[in-house]
């Protein structure tokens, strides 16, 4: 599969309501939420006025001219939030296009850029039964809190070795799998 991981344009920025229904994880069996729930206040800060701060990055994967993966970062007051300094992460990837190493390429891609820019470090939050712990943990990210169904886990980006990609680049990188 070939695919391309490259910033977000202003345009698209609404596809990251999308993109965090997609990220909500749903256990095995359970019935997804309503929509709707993208309207509350706690899921809103993820996607509300996105690019209008210097801290909002958002970098998506593209299979065939369709935008299929997400991630982004902003600093917010959100589940993963740990100081006003460090910016929180999100991601998600269509169902279908998930085992490919797109999701990996994403993160990394984006640790690049966050480390590029200056950050120090960058959180999350996850449900502690999704699998994407793994994922998370296998890209430089350890737990730094546990909130008993969830992890706030945080990669310090300093330790991340340097990579030879410059992040100020419109599209990133391409892939072939």
């Amino acid at each position: 599969m070939n695919y391309t991981i490259r910033e977000i344009i202003t345009s698209e920025s609404p596809l990251l309501d999308d993109f965090l229904y997609e990220a909500i994880y749903v256990p095995k069996g359970a019935v997804p939420p309503p929509r709707s729930i993208l309207t509350s206040p706690e899921l809103q800060v993820y996607t509300r006025r996105f690019g209008k701060s210097d801290d909002d990055k958002c970098l998506v994967a593209e299979v065939g001219g369709t935008i299929v993966g997400a991630v982004w970062t902003r600093i917010m007051d959100d589940y993963g939030h740990i100081d006003d300094h460090t910016p929180s992460l999100a991601i998600s990837l269509y169902k279908e296009y998930r085992g490919n190493g797109i999701g990996t390429a994403m993160m990394k891609a984006m640790l690049d850029l966050l480390k590029k820019s200056g950050y120090k470090r960058v959180s999350l939050s996850v449900q502690k039964e999704n699998f994407a712990v793994n994922l998370y943990r296998k890209v430089g990210f350890e737990i730094a809190a546990d909130h008993g169904e969830e992890y706030i886990m945080a990669c310090d980006l300093k330790a991340l070795p340097e990579s030879e990609q410059p992040c100020h680049c419109k599209v990133l990188a391409s892939y072939s799998t």
